[in-house]
């Protein structure tokens, strides 16, 4: 477990940070960017579970999902091969993206098809749910980034994210109703405006 005893230190100050291993990097570094951007998902997450008193096992599933972030973030700031005499590093896992997969199948199953594509919004959980899982996409296109320019990058964690955001827009539809509040894109919407707006 990590033990924290101080919360500062300094060590940050010339604008670098460090990482589990190898070199200091630029806080700008696309790897600090992608881990950061997954706890700033993460937090959302967090924010969504203030909404869920009605909805505990949605709650419990999204505590486990924000240990898991953690996972992934752990994941990304782990950079290179693991020294055959050190303990393992910790990776996010395909049993991981599986459980999430399994999240969605059960809860697509209640939700009525869409015909249309679906605005943020209806319930406050379901906004804030649709918060954390733009946040998700943005985390897994800084992640696919940074794959493209360091190799040793967890596709994994790729996968991991593609899928969370899935689930996430599924929860939001669970969260408006099983989808019975949900609002519903109207292209070219301009009937109801008056003339001269």
């Amino acid at each position: 477990m990590v033990k924290l005893n101080r919360i500062y230190t300094r060590t940050g100050d010339d604008g670098t940070t460090g990482l589990v291993r190898g070199p200091r990097r630029q806080k700008f570094d696309l790897r600090v960017e992608a881990y950061g951007t997954v706890d700033e998902a993460n937090a959302c997450i967090g924010q969504a579970r203030l909404g869920t008193g009605s909805m505990p096992k949605i709650d419990m599933m999204l505590g486990r999902i924000q240990n898991d972030l953690f996972d992934v973030g752990s994941d990304l700031a782990t950079p290179g091969e693991d020294d055959p005499d050190a303990p393992k590093s910790l990776r996010v896992t395909a049993v991981q993206t599986l459980w999430i997969e399994t999240q969605i199948d059960h809860f697509n199953e209640a939700l009525t098809p869409l015909k249309s594509f679906v605005l943020p919004g209806g319930t406050p959980l379901a906004s804030a749910l649709h918060v954390a899982r733009t946040v998700t996409r943005r985390a897994e296109r800084i992640v696919v980034e940074l794959a493209s320019v360091e190799p040793d990058v967890s596709p994994e964690a790729i996968r991991y994210l593609n899928r969370l955001s899935d689930l996430l827009f599924v929860l939001g539809r669970v969260a408006n109703n099983n989808g019975e509040k949900d609002v519903l894109w109207v292209p070219g919407n301009y009937g109801d405006l008056k003339k001269g707006d």
